[in-house]
């Protein structure tokens, strides 16, 4: 079975391309073969919603997937949809499972906090991996941590400071799997359920 993804992020022409990229490369050293899996930047995200109910109504043979930011905390036992229908006012559509929704972080740099090893040989000499956030967590890194510590610890690395138009989908396609799913319970969720369908 064929998976689609689509994801928040890209905006347009060449970032789309990349985010594509970064998050096809990720799902693949996660174990999804490449041949099962399409990826679909979207944008913004209502553009993603959008585009993701209109995926699902005439879907065959296809897994389709949403693929957004928290943006805020998820309370405590909340599903995603529970969580999109609170935070967005999104509906779940009919056609729609617990399993179609997933959430990364409160933002997607967050999973590069899982994996510091990947970030410091990316930015390479002056990076400040102390800038960053302890948290074992990330999903509960708060957006605000996330974007000042990248600042901080970047700034005076060799590529300069963090740009996301520049860096993260570069970043993201350099990550561990498995770190980012050890650090983030709903990470570890999309990866099994997208090898479970593909």
């Amino acid at each position: 079975m064929t998976v689609r993804i689509y994801v928040e992020g890209g905006g347009e022409g060449n970032l789309r391309t990349k985010c594509r990229q970064g998050f096809r490369e990720f799902f693949n050293k996660a174990g999804l073969p490449k041949r099962m899996l399409r990826i679909v930047a979207c944008g913004s995200r209502q553009n993603t919603y959008d585009n993701f109910r209109t995926a699902l109504t005439g879907a065959k043979n296809e897994f389709i997937v949403l693929l957004v930011d928290s943006e805020d905390p998820v309370a405590e036992g909340a599903g995603p949809w529970t969580h999109l229908q609170t935070r967005d006012k999104w509906q779940k559509p009919a056609a729609a499972t617990d399993k179609n929704a997933h959430l990364m972080t409160q933002c997607m740099e967050a999973w590069f906090f899982a994996d510091k090893d990947a970030l410091a040989a990316y930015f390479g000499a002056g990076f400040k991996r102390n800038e960053l956030s302890a948290r074992v967590k990330i999903e509960n890194i708060p957006k605000t941590d996330v974007e000042s510590g990248l600042k901080a610890a970047t700034k005076p690395s060799r590529k300069g400071e963090y740009r996301k138009s520049s860096h993260s989908f570069q970043i993201l396609a350099q990550l561990d799997p498995k770190k980012v799913a050890d650090a983030s319970p709903y990470a570890a969720q999309l990866i099994r359920t997208l090898k479970a369908k593909a």
